[in-house]
Formats: structure tokens, sequence, C-alpha cells
């Protein structure tokens, strides 16, 4: 008898509901473009464009979301420029200033890796800062720096802790989830901390 391994229920739950929400989201975005395009309704101008960037915002998380959260199965890629662009429409006009180098090609799993090492390292910059994510030769660098850095060593120890830590709550649910990216990416994330600076390297 052939034994199959046991699958990823969070990230298959993760990949479909990101899945369904992109449609609505991109028919609202399609709408409103129809109606700036018709020019009936000047006197709400200023509300449509906030909606519009709602819905960019929103759409920009989901994409995020999808690949931090979802299902990566070994040999899947994307690319550097898919990759930098999810960032950089996520983190635009926020309070963290993000920046990237990357390669052509990144296989999904070291990309859901490093969405969640980010994710965990906006966590640590509570009065914001910036985050620079880079790879090369297969090696990532992840460094945040802000005016006060701030590390819970419970969140942190789940690196090289399988068991999920005590009272996590939804905005910390990534630090559940690294140990089991790491292991699945064949990664071994090292946290090393500084004067105003954290890096870490996988």
């Amino acid at each position: 008898m052939t034994t199959r391994s046991r699958p990823d229920i969070s990230a298959l739950v993760g990949s479909r509901i990101c899945h369904d929400l992109i449609n609505p989201l991109g028919a609202i975005g399609n709408g409103l473009e129809l109606l700036s395009l018709t020019g009936k309704t000047p006197g709400v101008a200023p509300e449509l464009a906030l909606i519009a960037q709602s819905v960019d915002s929103a759409n920009a998380w989901i994409r995020f979301f999808r690949i931090a959260f979802g299902a990566a199965t070994e040999g899947q890629a994307l690319s550097g420029a898919e990759l930098a662009a999810v960032l950089a429409d996520s983190f635009d006009g926020g309070r963290i200033a993000l920046s990237t180098e990357l390669p052509a090609a990144i296989g999904r799993r070291d990309a859901k890796l490093a969405l969640l090492l980010v994710l965990g390292m906006v966590c640590a910059l509570p009065q914001g800062g910036t985050i620079r994510l880079a790879e090369a030769g297969g090696h990532w660098r992840l460094i945040g720096a802000g005016p006060r850095i701030r590390i819970e060593p419970r969140l942190w120890r789940q690196l090289d802790d399988p068991a999920p830590a005590a009272g996590l709550s939804a905005a910390e649910v990534q630090f559940a989830l690294l140990p089991l990216a790491a292991a699945e990416a064949g990664r071994a994330p090292a946290v090393t901390l500084g004067d105003g600076r954290i890096e870490i390297l996988f």
C-alpha cells in the first residue's frame, strides 16, 4: 500500500479564499473604470478615487496572502518581477518602505517563506521603518531598520519549535506557519539583532 503525504489544509484554504476574492475585486475595479469613462458622475469623482485606491490595496494584499498563506508545491516558481511587484503594491504608501533585489525566477516555497518572514519583520517594526529583501546565489537576506525594534522571543522561537506558541493572535499567525514553511523550503532562518536593526539570513 502506498502512503500519501497529508495535504496542508490551511494552505489550501488560504489559496481558495484568495482565488475566490480576486474575481469580485477585479469586477469592482472594472466597474469603477467604466464609470470614470462615462463622465456621468463628476460629483463623486473623489469618492470613486477612494474606492479605486481601496480596491487596488485589497488586490495587492490578496496577491501577497496567496503566496504567503497559499499552497506551494515543490517545483513551482514565480518570477522575481512578480514578487517584487506584489511587495511594492502591498506596502505602497504605508509606514514601512520596502525594497527588493530579486533574481529572474524564484521557487514558490522560497517566496512563501520570504513573505512570512516579511510579515514577522513588520511585527518587529511597530513604529515603521524600512525593509529590504534580497536574494543572490541562492542565499536570502532580509534587513529591517526603524526607530524601534520590538522582538518578542515567544514568537521568534517558533523558527525552531513547530508547536504553536500559546496565545497567538491573528496578526501573529505567520509565526506559527514559519517552521513548516522553512522545513518545506529546506531553509534554516537565522535572526540577528543590532542597534535599530534586525537581519534574517536563510
